[in-house]
């Protein structure tokens, strides 16, 4: 969030940036085609994906180290 200092006013920005990327005309044409979107889309889709996995991959470091207070058999009593 950012804030205007003078006025105490705060808003959102999602602010998009323009970038140029360089890739294999291969790798783009694949990506798009199994995408079924246009550059900027395979872009964007690629960049949250990558995103994605690295919080999957702290999720998995911590398999193991999370302590529950209930059992999980009780947490699957809704599924019966």
């Amino acid at each position: 969030m950012i804030t205007a200092l003078p006025a105490g006013i705060g808003y959102e920005v999602n602010a998009e940036k323009k970038i140029t990327v360089h890739v294999r005309s291969d790798l783009l044409a694949n990506a798009r085609k199994a995408l079924g979107a246009g550059i900027s889309g395979t872009v964007r889709r690629g960049l949250e994906l990558l995103a994605a996995s690295e919080a999957y991959d702290r999720l998995l470091a911590m398999r193991g180290k999370v302590k529950f207070s209930i059992a999980l058999s009780k947490l699957r009593e809704d599924r019966r």
